[in-house]
């Protein structure tokens, strides 16, 4: 099945989807899904990273200042 097959196809209730389509469709769903974790998952360690060196640049000028 071609993308274009693929991307002309709309769920109705009039044609069913081949166990193909199916296929397809469940496979790019996937490829999707994990596109959007790994990014979502990069977001968050990044600006977890971006909070620890917030924090720890806050507590090295609290030290010096006590010093």
């Amino acid at each position: 099945m071609t993308a274009t097959e693929l991307n002309r196809y709309r769920l109705t209730e009039i044609e069913e989807p081949t166990d193909e389509m199916l296929s397809a469709i469940m496979q790019e769903v996937c490829e999707e899904a994990v596109r959007k974790e790994k990014a979502a998952s990069r977001r968050y360690f990044d600006e977890l990273r971006r909070m620890c060196d917030e924090y720890r640049r806050t507590w090295e000028h609290r030290l010096q200042q006590a010093q």
